[in-house]
């Protein structure tokens, strides 16, 4: 989705914006949550420092299979927001991509944020759905040395690993992910992890060592070899040191990411562990400000994607009520108004 036209000032300062509702990330929870502020009446804006809508999902693994969604077996990534896009075209929300809000300023009765390309949004209520905030991939050690082409940390296109000897490191989600997806694409897949034992759900791990791929454990990624590209890998066993060369054209370094809250640090949210606290309205310690999805934490959290969609529908009913007092937090279920 293009990013639409901002009207701006002759220094080139985009015109100011004033909505009841301002999300900051155009994630699958932000997409959710503009469409179920739509259904409940409120103007919308989506703010996000992508140029595109999607998130992580559109940036980082757009082809990859998604299996915790309610009510799909499984759905390719870039087909997920597509259809979460179509959901809350519904309602016209307002998109602006390409800033990324900066300062957060709260007033009687609405909050003000900047972005870093001098937008200004003034919203009567917030919702931060931003994932993780801002990410850096966790380098792969191995490849400090090499100046070549070939070493990637996620896949936007599985087409381009066709035919390829694909060398997968980490043991989580991610990894095995991969693994499953480009089994069937690939010359082959090795998926080396240093240790035993696994982070990724047990059901995917074991369909993927019922597969063709190769699985090393206890082992480390210790040289990548290549002219200009990636050729080779040398593979050290940790228990006694033998080194194993394999070919590779294509090395995914999928060992997660360090997630930084970034300017969204300085704006007084309280925090554990670099994600924000909210209660059990997914408030945060600010009146007009909520948060959903993976960025959001409370006891008992579970990330998955399925939670973000309740957690945002959660976060506007009780918005509503904070942009119109006289609301009610629950409407009742969409299936009445049809």
């Amino acid at each position: 989705m293009s990013q639409p036209v901002q009207p701006v000032d002759p220094a080139g300062v985009p015109a100011p914006v004033e909505t009841d509702l301002l999300i900051i990330g155009a994630g699958p929870t932000g997409l959710y949550a503009a469409y179920y502020a739509g259904f409940r009446g409120l103007r919308v804006a989506v703010v996000d420092s992508l140029p595109e809508i999607g998130g992580q999902i559109t940036a980082m693994y757009p082809e990859k299979m998604i299996y915790d969604v309610a009510g799909f077996p499984a759905v390719k990534g870039q087909d997920l927001v597509d259809a979460l896009g179509a959901q809350a075209r519904q309602f016209d929300p307002l998109y602006l991509l390409g800033h990324r809000a900066e300062e957060l300023d709260h007033g009687t009765d609405s909050v003000t944020v900047t972005c870093d390309t001098g937008l200004t949004v003034t919203a009567k209520v917030v919702l931060i759905s931003g994932g993780i905030g801002t990410f850096s991939p966790r380098p792969l050690p191995a490849a400090d040395a090499f100046t070549g082409d070939g070493v990637m940390f996620f896949v936007p296109r599985l087409a381009e690993l066709a035919d390829l000897d694909v060398l997968i490191v980490g043991g989580g989600d991610s990894a095995f992910d991969w693994a499953m997806s480009l089994e069937p694409l690939a010359k082959s897949v090795t998926l080396v992890h240093r240790r035993d034992k696994f982070r990724a759900h047990e059901h995917t791990v074991q369909k993927v060592l019922a597969s063709r791929v190769e699985v090393i454990t206890s082992a480390e990624v210790a040289k990548l070899h290549g002219n200009g590209r990636v050729e080779g890998a040398d593979i050290v066993a940790k228990l006694d040191g033998a080194v194993r060369t394999v070919p590779t054209q294509a090395v995914v370094a999928a060992l997660g990411f360090v997630a930084d809250l970034g300017p969204m640090s300085r704006w007084g949210l309280e925090q554990r562990k670099r994600h924000i606290l909210v209660d059990s309205t997914m408030r945060t310690n600010f009146e007009r400000v909520f948060a959903a999805g993976d960025i959001a934490d409370y006891d008992g959290k579970v990330k998955l994607i399925a939670t973000g969609f309740g957690e945002a529908a959660t976060a506007v009913n009780n918005a509503m009520t904070v942009v119109d007092p006289s609301a009610k937090v629950f409407p009742g279920h969409s299936s009445d108004s049809a």
